[in-house]
C-alpha cells in the first residue's frame, strides 16, 4: 500500500514552490452533448458496429457540458492549481460553441483554478483528414479563433495531444478513429499534425500567448534481449513512437532519413514545426518491451499488432499491471526524463508531465494511490537528477469514455455512475488532496 502523505515519516518529497499541480481530461471523453455540436471523426467511427468493445458512444459520456459547475467544484475541492481540458474543434465550428468554453474558463477562474486548454485531442471535425495538408492550415485558423475568444483569460496553451497515438492507432492500425489501416502510409498524418502544431504556435504567438507547449506521449523502449534482432526492432520502435515526434519539434529535423518519406517541402515545414516552445509536455504511462517480429498478429493492451510490422510488443514480466493490463513501472518515468535530458540537452525546454494515470475499478482505489505515489517519487528523482520539471497532471479527473474500450476502463479520481451520472470522489481523490495540502504547507 502507498505511504500516507500525512505520515510525517514518509511524505511525498517536496517539489519546487512554483510547481504546477493539475488534472487532465479531454472534450470527447467527458462532454457529451453530441447533438449540440458538429460531428467528429469519433462520432463517425463509433457509429459503426464493432469499433468500440462495449458498443457505446460518447453522445452523453459524463455530460460535463451541462454539469461543468459540479466538476469545477470537484477541482476546487481537490486543491489543484490547474485543469487541463481540451476544446472540441467540432463544437467551436458550431453556433455558440465557444460560449461553453467561455463559461468554463470563467468558472475555473472563479474557483481559483488555472485553465490549460488543449486545442486538439483527437476529435477532428468529420469533414477533415490529417492525411491532407490543408488540415494543418485549417487547424491554425481554428487556433486563432479560440485564442481570440479566450486569450484574455487563458495564458497556458497546449497545441496537440499525442500525435503518435493518433497516427498509429487511427491511421496505421485502424483501432481508433478515423479507422484507417495504412501502416507506414500513415506517415503524412504524423507530418501534418506536427505542421499543424507549428502553425498553431505561430497563431497563438501572434495573439500574444507566451506559455505554449505540446503534449507528446513518450516512454522508454526496452529490448526483449541483447540479441541483434531484438535490439534493431527496439531501436526502430523507439524511432517511430518517441524520436519521430520529439525531434522535429525539439531539433527541427526528422531522425534517420524519415523526412524523405514525408510530403511537401519538408525543410520549410520543419522550420515551422520547430517553433520555440515554452515547455515540453510528456504523457507517460509505461515502458514498452520490444523484440523482433514473431510472424503472427499479437494482441497487446487492447491493440492488435500486425505480423507485417518489423517489431513485436511483449509483456514486461515481474511487475504489477493495471486493470487495463498495462505494466506499472514508475522508474520508467525517471529513465525517460533523464534520457531526454541527455539526448537533447539545452534543446529540451522545461518539462511538464501532461498525463500520468492508471485504470482500476472501485471507489476505494488503493492501487491507484500506490501508482500515483510511486510515480510522484520517480518524478522527484528525475528532478534531483537535474531535469527541469515544472508540473504534473494526473489523468484523469473523471471516469470517462475510454475510446475503443468504451466505458470499460476507469482512469478517474472521481467515479462516474454512467446511469445516473452521479460523481463520487474515490480514495485516490482524497489522497491527492492531502498530498497537495502537504506540499503547500512545507
Amino acid at each position: 500500500m502507498a505511504n500516507d502523505p500525512r505520515d510525517a515519516a514518509h511524505p511525498i518529497p517536496q517539489f519546487p514552490a512554483d510547481f504546477l499541480w493539475g488534472v487532465s481530461t479531454s472534450a470527447h471523453q467527458i462532454e457529451g452533448a453530441a447533438d449540440e455540436r458538429e460531428p467528429s471523426v469519433w462520432d463517425t467511427f463509433t457509429a459503426e458496429p464493432g469499433h468500440v468493445k462495449d458498443g457505446s458512444t460518447a453522445a452523453v459520456a459524463c455530460d460535463h457540458y451541462h454539469r461543468y459547475p459540479e466538476d469545477v467544484a470537484l477541482l476546487k475541492g481537490l486543491g489543484v492549481d490547474a485543469y487541463r481540458f481540451s476544446i472540441s474543434w467540432p463544437r467551436v465550428n458550431s453556433p455558440g460553441g465557444l460560449d461553453f468554453y467561455d463559461r468554463l474558463v470563467d468558472e475555473l477562474h472563479g474557483a481559483g483554478v488555472r485553465p490549460v486548454p488543449t486545442l486538439f485531442h483527437w476529435d477532428l471535425p468529420a469533414e477533415l483528414d490529417w492525411l491532407e495538408r490543408d488540415t494543418a492550415a485549417r487547424f491554425a485558423e481554428y487556433a486563432s479563433t479560440v485564442v481570440g475568444r479566450l486569450g484574455d483569460r487563458v495564458n497556458k496553451w497546449i497545441t496537440v495531444n499525442e500525435p503518435a497515438e493518433h497516427t498509429l492507432l487511427g491511421h496505421a492500425l485502424g483501432t481508433h478513429a478515423p479507422g484507417k489501416q495504412l501502416l507506414f502510409d500513415a506517415l503524412p498524418a504524423a507530418h501534418h499534425q506536427l505542421l499543424g502544431h507549428g502553425l498553431a504556435v505561430q497563431a497563438l504567438r501572434a495573439a500574444g500567448a507566451t506559455d505554449i507547449g505540446i503534449a507528446n506521449s513518450h516512454g522508454p523502449t526496452w529490448p526483449a534481449s541483447r540479441e541483434p534482432a531484438d535490439l534493431e526492432a527496439a531501436a526502430f520502435y523507439d524511432l517511430l513512437l518517441n524520436r519521430l515526434f520529439a525531434e522535429p519539434v525539439l531539433l527541427g529535423e526528422y531522425p534517420d532519413g524519415l523526412g524523405e518519406l514525408m510530403p511537401g517541402d519538408v525543410s520549410a515545414d520543419l522550420k515551422t514545426i520547430s517553433e520555440p516552445l515554452d515547455w515540453y509536455g510528456v504523457n507517460y504511462y509505461a515502458p514498452t518491451k520490444v523484440g523482433a517480429p514473431q510472424g503472427a498478429e499479437i494482441e497487446f493492451g487492447g491493440i492488435t499488432i500486425p505480423a507485417e510490422l518489423p517489431f513485436s510488443v511483449q509483456q514486461i514480466e515481474g511487475v504489477p499491471v493495471t486493470d487495463f493490463g498495462w505494466p506499472v513501472v514508475p522508474e520508467g518515468l525517471t529513465e525517460l526524463l533523464t534520457t531526454f535530458k541527455d539526448r537533447y540537452g539545452d534543446r529540451l525546454p522545461p518539462v511538464v508531465i501532461t498525463e500520468n494515470g492508471c485504470s482500476y475499478e472501485g471507489v476505494d482505489d488503493q492501487q491507484r494511490i500506490a501508482y500515483l505515489d510511486g510515480h510522484l517519487r520517480a518524478l522527484h528523482r528525475a528532478v534531483e537528477a537535474g531535469v527541469d520539471v515544472r508540473g504534473y497532471f494526473v489523468w484523469s479527473l473523471l471516469d470517462n469514455f475510454e475510446w475503443a474500450e468504451g466505458y470499460a476502463r476507469r482512469f478517474g479520481l472521481v467515479h462516474v455512475d454512467y446511469e445516473t451520472l452521479r460523481r463520487t470522489p474515490k480514495a485516490s481523490y482524497a489522497w491527492l488532496r492531502d498530498v497537495l495540502q502537504a506540499q503547500a504547507r512545507r
